[in-house]
């Protein structure tokens, strides 16, 4: 019987946490804007993880974001290394979340096809 929760997830979970708050407390750089850690997966043997991240505001573009982010990988291995109880802390790679986009460009479009067939079928009365 598999448990719930995977030790990765749970271990990805802490560190979204974690994350979350040494991005907004060290990296004070109006140019970035607002940093949101949307999820943190980690791989089976714990030798990497992937951040997935959006921005809100800020002068950088998503590219120029994660540029920042992941030179700023060391200091927060450190910080990490510090708060949780891991033997090893994974190298970090900073990815820009595309997925809230998408969703966003979804429903637009989803909006769009239900007022064109709702304009359709009153033209059909």
């Amino acid at each position: 019987m598999s448990r719930e929760f995977k030790r990765t997830d749970r271990v990805g979970s802490q560190m979204q946490r974690e994350l979350a708050g040494l991005v907004r407390d060290q990296l004070e750089n109006p140019s970035l804007g607002m940093i949101t850690i949307q999820e943190v997966r980690v791989v089976r043997d714990f030798s990497h993880a992937k951040i997935f991240f959006t921005q809100l505001g800020g002068e950088m573009d998503e590219k120029r974001a994660a540029k920042r982010l992941n030179e700023a990988v060391p200091m927060l291995r450190h910080e990490l290394g510090r708060r949780m109880r891991l033997r090893t802390i994974p190298a970090l790679h900073f990815v820009y979340d595309v997925s809230v986009e998408q969703g966003r460009h979804l429903s637009a479009l989803i909006d769009d096809a239900v007022e064109s067939d709702s304009r359709h079928s009153d033209e059909g009365e």
